[in-house]
């Protein structure tokens, strides 16, 4: 066990490391442009998984006609009944 004075002097180190690391009042920032950033990068792989994207002109050069009907295509779908999700099981 560590004396009371070690402890002491670790807080102390501690506090001055998380002062000069950085600002409280950044941490807002951090968490918003974080959410942001990964929200931006969710939607751009949805959008380039998505049944009007051509990824193969040779094998799948029309990806839109796979879709079965019933299935949901959109991101949201108000008073809407479908049987499922669309999933691009290939590329």
């Amino acid at each position: 066990m560590a004396g009371p004075a070690v402890q002491a002097a670790k807080n102390k180190a501690r506090q001055v490391f998380m002062k000069n690391w950085y600002a409280p009042e950044v941490l807002p920032i951090y968490v918003i442009t974080g959410l942001a950033a990964g929200g931006a990068t969710w939607y751009l792989s949805r959008l380039a998984r998505g049944p009007d994207v051509i990824w193969d002109r040779k094998n799948n050069p029309t990806p839109w006609n796979n879709v079965e009907p019933g299935t949901n295509t959109k991101l949201m779908s108000v008073n809407q009944q479908f049987d499922k999700q669309y999933k691009r099981d290939r590329l």
